[in-house]
């Protein structure tokens, strides 16, 4: 059932893949880190860490549990592994908003000008590119949530079957025949999503936290000059 509507949706919401006990771990290592580090993003409206699983490398066990290994196995396919990891918390009041997008940029080691990867960022260090289609097309992505999230503290609003349009210009949207849907997930559950799903999410508005794990997986190497950043077995 998940992974069919995650194929034709372009995502699904699962619960019950942390423990309380797992989730409660995680919380208490994530509430005693420094602030003080260059991948560390940290505003009134936004706690951000890039590079995660490498910047807290004591909690990849009990974040790549066996529950998760198995729903990457059985959902995206063989060969999978680890390409990029960020920790995002929206604060109780926070005004942090994202508006409409796909996610187009990857994490890579360094800068090449080569055909077909554009639009070139740097973040904190990290360097950012628009790979080829086909390589979008094979992402997929896991949001671990460490508190309930609904419409009220920041769910994700995305827009059915968008992943299939290739890029979809936000600015395009018909809404006359598109349609948006809330992911509310529990505390414990994982959204499963396709990049190139068009999402947004809303500020806060009910003074509830909302911490999220944002995990991207490939099966793909890159052109060979290119190395993905974070690329690491599950």
């Amino acid at each position: 059932m998940y992974k069919t509507k995650l194929q034709k949706q372009g995502f699904a919401t699962i619960p019950n893949i942390y423990s309380n006990q797992e989730i409660n771990k995680l919380a208490n290592a994530l509430e005693s880190l420094q602030t003080e580090n260059e991948n560390f993003r940290k505003t009134k409206d936004l706690f951000a860490i890039r590079k995660f699983l490498k910047e807290v490398p004591q909690l990849k066990d009990t974040i790549l549990n066996n529950n998760l290994k198995q729903l990457v196995q059985e959902y995206f396919g063989k060969n999978y592994f680890l390409v990029k990891s960020i920790y995002f918390d929206k604060p109780p009041s926070s005004n942090w908003f994202v508006s409409y997008h796909q996610d187009l940029s990857i994490s890579v080691n360094k800068k090449e000008m080569i055909p077909g990867y554009t639009n070139w960022t740097v973040k904190q260090q990290q360097f950012g590119v628009q790979p080829p289609l086909e390589i979008l097309e094979n992402i997929y992505t896991i949001r671990i949530h460490l508190d309930d999230t609904d419409k009220n503290n920041g769910a994700l609003k995305v827009i059915p079957k968008s992943h299939t349009k290739g890029i979809y210009r936000p600015e395009t949207i018909d809404w006359n025949i598109e349609k948006e849907v809330i992911c509310n997930v529990l505390k414990g559950g994982v959204m499963l999503m396709k990049p190139l799903l068009l999402h947004s999410s809303n500020r806060t508005t009910n003074t509830q936290r909302r911490r999220v794990i944002h995990l991207e997986f490939s099966n793909k190497n890159l052109i060979e000059k290119l190395s993905w950043a974070e690329k690491a077995k599950i």
